[in-house]
């Protein structure tokens, strides 16, 4: 099985990530995580990469980002994703291709049909068609309060002012609906949330 978990910065996506994993494993089953940006990776090639790109102070344009991204994504699609799902494991990823679609795209500007090109030329088709996937939302204001709690202004797509989270949020919900993608609101408490995320899933 193959799980997606998208959304905006501070929705809570590792944390229930890593939940999941841990109710995967009561049951028995083998399960991966990772996050297609590069953070947490052991891999040092795709840590530099995740660490670049997330670097404020570097002047990447947006299609050296979305670049970047699309590398970590293929290297860890390919060194994890594709033996584990081969091996009948459970795949949980946060994030995916749609990211940078809104990131670069719709609030970056680049064009989207390039983005969507690129990953199709990338990435196996496998990877589009994820088992379950849901996009996580919250408030501006509760998405404020977390990102100040994390004290990672440092990074270069959590510097960005308010104005630039409202659109990405916005982004979000454009997506969903064009793709028709569940969301579910992580305004809730961790357990909560975890909770309504089995349902959404049927896990």
């Amino acid at each position: 099985m193959y799980i997606v978990i998208e959304g905006q910065d501070a929705t809570g996506k590792d944390t229930q990530a890593n939940l999941l994993i841990d109710y995967f494993k009561k049951k028995g089953k083998n399960v991966v995580t990772y996050s297609e940006s590069g953070n947490g990776s052991k891999d040092e090639m795709i840590q530099a990469i995740a660490k670049a790109n997330l670097n404020k102070d570097f002047d990447f344009s947006t299609k050296s980002h979305a670049m970047l991204y699309l590398i970590n994504r293929y290297e860890q699609w390919r060194k994890i994703a594709e033996p584990a799902l081969k091996n009948d494991d459970i795949v949980i990823t946060t994030r995916n291709w749609l990211s940078t679609l809104i990131y670069m795209g719709y609030v970056g500007g680049m064009s989207k049909s390039t983005i969507i090109r690129l990953h199709k030329l990338i990435m196996p088709e496998r990877y589009f068609n994820p088992d379950k996937i849901v996009i996580f939302t919250i408030s501006e204001e509760s998405q404020k309060k977390r990102l100040a709690e994390q004290a990672r202004g440092n990074e270069v797509w959590k510097s960005k002012g308010e104005e630039f989270q409202r659109k990405l949020n916005k982004s979000y919900l454009k997506v969903a609906k064009e793709y028709n993608i569940p969301t579910l609101s992580t305004e809730a408490s961790i357990e909560e949330v975890h909770e309504e995320l089995k349902k959404l899933l049927e896990i």
